[in-house]
C-alpha cells in the first residue's frame, strides 16, 4: 500500500515532493557579530532537503524580538544575504523553504536583546532561555520581567513583521511562518495569564485575538496570503505556570477567522515541553473550522503521522528531532531503515558550536548496516 505521507502535495503555488516537513528547531550556529546565517547552516538545511518543505529555525524579526543567543535574524542586509546561501542550497536540493518569523516577547533577557523584553502585560513566569552568562559562556538563563507594550509598540511590531516578510522573500524564501505558539509574543496576547490589558488588545477573546490577526492580515497584504502560515500550540504549556482555560476555544475562533484568508497553512505544535494530550474532538472541531491546509508536529511516529493524514486531520506532518540525527529521514522512512537515536550526546550539541552534532550525521548506508523494520522513533 502506498503511504499518503510520501505523495506529492500542492501547497498553494508550491509543488512539494511529499507531505513531510522539517519542523523548526533552534540550533544557534550563526556567525558573529550580527547573528548572520552562514555556509554551515546552508549545508545543514540542504542535507535535509528530502522533506517536501523545510521550516527554518525561529528567526527574530528585530533585536527586541530576540530571546535566544546566536539565532539568525531577518532584519539586516547581512541577514538577507546570509539566508540567501541557505535558500539557494535548499532549492537546488529540491525542497521548498519557509522562514519562521519570531518575536519571543517576554521569553528573553536584556543581555540577549539589548533592551527590556516586551509582552502583553508586565508579567513573568519562571522561565529560562539560551543566553550569555557573566563569564561569557552560554547556558540557560532566567528570563527578565517584561514591560507592557504600548499601542505604538504594537503598531511598530506589526511593521517589523511586514518588513521581515519582505526581507524573507528577498532572501529567497518561499514563504513565512508566523510563530504564535510556545508562550512567545503573539501567544502572550492570547492567554489570560499573560494578558491583563484593559484596552483594545485585552479582556475579551476578540480583543486578545486582535494583535495576531492584524499581524497575519498585514503580512498577507504585503507578500500574499499564499506565502503566509501561522504556528499555534493550544495544548502546549510552555512559558506559563498553568494551562489556560480558554485557549482551545480562542484557537477555534482564530481558525474561523483565518479560514477565508487563504493562508498557506496552519501549523499545530504539540507534545513538547509540558503538554496536554490533544483529544480527537479538537481534531474534528479544528477541521470543521478550518478546511484549508493543516500541518501537525510533535513526537509523531511514521504510523501516527500517516493516520492523521488518512483521517483528514492534517494535510502535512512535520518532524523535528529525528531530522537532527537523520538528515536522510524521508529515505529512511521509505525504506524501513532504522533511525539514529536523538540521545544525550545529540542534546549536548543542540545549541551552539560548529559542525559536530550539526552537519556530521551521516545518511544511512544499507550496504554496511542491517536493514530493520519500519522505524517508530518519535520526534
Amino acid at each position: 500500500m502506498t503511504r499518503k505521507i510520501f505523495s506529492p502535495y500542492e501547497l498553494g503555488k508550491l509543488k512539494l515532493a511529499n507531505r513531510i516537513a522539517m519542523a523548526p528547531m533552534t540550533r544557534s550556529r550563526t556567525s558573529q557579530p550580527g547573528d548572520v546565517p552562514n555556509e554551515i547552516m546552508a549545508t545543514y538545511y540542504s542535507q535535509r532537503a528530502n522533506a517536501g518543505l523545510i521550516v527554518s529555525e525561529g528567526t527574530p524579526i528585530s533585536a527586541v524580538g530576540r530571546g535566544y543567543s546566536l539565532t539568525p535574524g531577518i532584519y539586516t542586509p547581512e541577514h538577507i544575504a546570509g539566508w540567501r546561501k541557505t535558500t539557494d542550497a535548499v532549492h537546488q536540493a529540491g525542497s521548498a523553504m519557509f522562514v519562521q518569523l519570531w518575536h519571543v516577547g517576554r521569553r528573553s533577557h536584556s543581555v540577549i536583546s539589548g533592551e527590556t523584553p516586551v509582552s502583553a502585560s508586565a508579567l513573568k513566569d519562571p522561565d529560562k532561555v539560551f543566553g550569555p552568562r557573566p563569564d561569557g559562556e552560554y547556558d540557560m538563563i532566567e528570563t527578565e520581567t517584561p514591560r507592557a507594550m504600548t499601542l505604538e509598540d504594537i503598531q511598530n511590531t506589526i511593521a517589523d513583521y511586514v518588513q521581515a516578510a519582505h526581507n524573507a522573500i528577498e532572501a529567497g524564501f518561499d514563504g513565512v511562518e508566523i510563530h504564535a505558539a510556545h508562550g512567545y509574543l503573539l501567544e502572550s496576547f492570547l492567554r489570560l495569564a499573560s494578558n491583563q490589558r484593559d484596552d483594545d488588545y485585552g479582556g475579551s477573546q476578540e480583543n486578545r485575538m486582535r494583535f495576531l490577526l492584524e499581524v497575519l492580515s498585514a503580512v498577507s497584504d504585503a507578500i500574499g496570503a499564499h506565502r503566509v502560515a501561522v504556528r499555534l500550540s493550544p495544548f502546549v504549556i510552555e512559558g506559563f505556570a498553568d494551562p489556560d482555560p480558554e485557549i482551545v476555544e480562542i484557537t477555534l475562533k482564530i481558525l474561523e477567522k483565518l479560514s477565508p484568508m487563504g493562508l498557506a497553512y496552519v501549523h499545530f505544535s504539540e507534545h513538547i515541553s509540558r503538554f496536554e494530550t490533544v483529544p480527537e474532538s479538537f481534531r474534528i472541531a479544528a477541521r470543521a473550522a478550518y478546511p484549508n491546509p493543516i500541518m501537525v508536529a510533535g513526537k509523531l511516529t511514521l504510523e501516527g503521522a500517516e493516520d492523521l493524514l488518512e483521517k483528514g486531520y492534517a494535510d502535512m506532518v512535520a518532524f523535528g528531532t529525528p531530522y537532527v540525527t537523520n538528515p536522510d529521514l524521508v529515505q529512511r522512512f521509505k525504506n524501513g531503515w532504522p533511525l539514529t537515536d536523538f540521545d544525550a550526546d545529540a542534546r549536548l550539541t543542540l545549541y551552539g558550536g560548529g559542525s559536530e552534532g550539526y552537519t556530521d550525521y551521516a545518511p544511512y548506508d544499507p550496504s554496511v548496516s542491517e536493514r530493520s523494520g519500519a522505524p517508530e522513533l518519535v520526534g
